[in-house]
């Protein structure tokens, strides 16, 4: 079990790594393609948005407004060969209305399906 929880570990830090990678892009079709067909994406804003293009809309609007430098560390992950779930601190910088970088930050909790080439995708996705 030791083997599996720190393989689940270190896929979860690899996906994580790639979505950091679209977001510090700005690409917001890429980071739509880490997400399934029928995700959902749960922001503090009490949205309820549902699958990529809906999320691509979302990232796209964060982008325009000037949200950069994304990071995501893992604070734990777990699951099994199908469905895996990490957890984890993020942080970005935004912008005030004048224009000024202002730091954010919370926690995210994400719940992954495992592809048929064992990637990993979005099912679920939340953060304050």
């Amino acid at each position: 079990m030791t083997a599996l929880a720190s393989s689940i570990k270190h896929d979860i830090a690899a996906a994580y790594a790639a979505w950091d990678s679209a977001f510090n892009k700005a690409d917001a079709r890429a980071i739509a393609a880490t997400y399934v067909s029928d995700a959902k994406l749960l922001p503090p804003t009490h949205q309820v948005i549902s699958g990529p293009t809906e999320i691509e809309s979302f990232f796209a609007g964060l982008f325009a407004s000037g949200f950069a430098d994304h990071r995501l560390v893992v604070i734990d992950a777990g699951g099994d060969e199908k469905i895996v779930y990490g957890t984890a601190h993020w942080s970005a910088n935004g912008r005030t209305a004048d224009g000024a970088s202002q730091p954010a930050g919370g926690i995210a909790t994400h719940v992954f399906e495992r592809q048929p080439d064992g990637s990993l995708k979005l099912k679920l996705h939340t953060f304050n």
